[in-house]
């Protein structure tokens, strides 16, 4: 009797390993399938490659005559211009989407001392430096875009759009930094003078 519980006992066993290594076997990974660029009888061209569908526009490309848009550049050259006009919905939504994304390594004003570079974080140069007041606006696009340096990449959580919104801001606080009086509209003009006789 014991003799035939020890032989049962071995045989389901067996037959457990086997049906266990049996089941794992990944057949997905042995499906048929086609390398790059290998040809193929299937198509009457002879390429397993096809062409896309038509409409459809590939996650990363231009759409249409838009690439001024999508990489801030015209041919090599980086523009010095935004694609639409900056109104104060665009200028508020720039603002909220710097103030998420960007402040914590540039700051609220730009100068590269943000909270995460007071804790030890790598420090971006100031928006401040004659460098980047005078680099055109595409070139910081494709920074945002690519990133650059110790800045990741923010192109999947920041739209072309927000993009673009974000880098009038960044041209609003440069503007901040350097304005004088004779930069300020008149009706605002008088509005300072009068605060700072109150003051003085």
């Amino acid at each position: 009797m014991k003799t035939f519980l020890r032989a049962l006992r071995t045989f389901l066993i067996l037959n457990s390993a086997l049906l266990i290594f049996s089941a794992c076997r990944q057949q997905m990974a042995d499906q048929p399938r086609y390398d790059p660029l290998e040809p193929s009888t299937f198509f009457a061209d002879n390429q397993s490659a096809r062409h896309l569908v038509p409409g459809t526009v590939a996650r990363s490309e231009p759409i249409n005559d838009q690439t001024f848009f999508y990489t801030g550049r015209s041919g090599n050259a980086f523009v010095d211009a935004f694609p639409f006009p900056i109104t104060p919905q665009v200028m508020k939504r720039g603002q909220e989407r710097y103030n998420i994304f960007c402040s914590p390594c540039h700051s609220r004003i730009g100068d590269g001392d943000g909270m995460i570079v007071r804790r030890g974080y790598t420090r971006p140069p100031s928006f401040h430096s004659d460098r980047l007041r005078q680099t055109p606006a595409g070139y910081f696009f494709t920074v945002i875009t690519n990133g650059f340096g110790a800045m990741p990449t923010y192109a999947a959580q920041v739209s072309p759009h927000d993009r673009w919104a974000i880098i009038a801001y960044i041209r609003a606080l440069q503007l901040s930094q350097q304005a004088t009086l004779a930069d300020v509209p008149p009706e605002e003009q008088v509005k300072l003078q009068n605060a700072q006789e109150r003051q003085g």
